[in-house]
């Protein structure tokens, strides 16, 4: 069910050099296929419309589009799936959405990877793997060695987040990762393109001249348990 190449971009247009739907044109021109609208302090409808812009700005890429939030607010935007906060119910979310949308849940401990619900989560993110200034607060890091004990003890996919770079991109891999999430630092980035594109290299994906995208919003069909 993961998008390929597994790299998703969070948005957060506070720490975005210029226009976000630029800054994230840039990132799909480098190779990005999964982009998560993290943008909490805009009221719903403002969400909702920021999505529909953001869909039909990097439509030439087909990527695939997630929401950060509430179930209820991916189902509104007609995101291709919805990431829930820690704590959030992934059974309902699941219910909500359909068999066939990306869920994934926000975790920080051993404890809430072993509990990730298998039946109707599609991944998890562990953090901070590394620290970050994007979201200082969230320590301490977990590290390599940490962030391979998410792994052993997720019964899903761990996408791995917090202070990925091109340097350190690969021994998440080698950590038993499913993928790597990254924000500031495409965001910020004054070439998004080339930071995704040195992203996607590091941790061994490929060229972006040679992938073959999905249609629009287009998911594999999950399979039946």
């Amino acid at each position: 069910m993961l998008p390929e190449p597994p790299l998703l971009l969070i948005t957060d247009r506070t720490l975005a050099r210029g226009d976000l739907t630029q800054v994230a044109i840039g990132a799909c021109a480098g190779g990005c296929r999964w982009i998560s609208l993290r943008e909490k302090d805009l009221p719903a409808a403002e969400q909702i419309a920021l999505f529909a812009h953001l869909r039909e700005a990097t439509r030439a890429f087909r990527p695939r589009l997630t929401l950060h939030g509430p179930a209820e607010l991916a189902l509104a935007a007609g995101a291709d799936g919805v990431h829930l906060p820690g704590g959030g119910n992934a059974e309902e979310a699941r219910a909500l959405l359909g068999p066939d949308v990306l869920v994934g849940l926000s975790v920080h401990t051993l404890a809430e990877a072993e509990a990730a619900d298998g039946a109707s989560l599609d991944y998890i993110n562990a953090s901070p793997v590394f620290l970050t200034s994007s979201k200082p607060g969230y320590g301490p890091a977990l590290g390599v060695a940490g962030l391979a004990g998410f792994v052993a003890a997720s019964p899903v996919p761990v996408i791995a987040l917090a202070g990925i770079a091109p340097a350190n991109a690969r021994s998440c891999r080698d950590a038993g990762a499913a993928g790597i999430a990254v924000m500031g630092s495409v965001m910020r980035a004054e070439d998004p393109a080339a930071e995704f594109s040195a992203l996607l290299a590091a941790w061994g994906g490929k060229d972006p001249a040679s992938a073959s995208p999905e249609p629009d919003g287009a998911l594999p069909a999950r399979a039946k348990s």
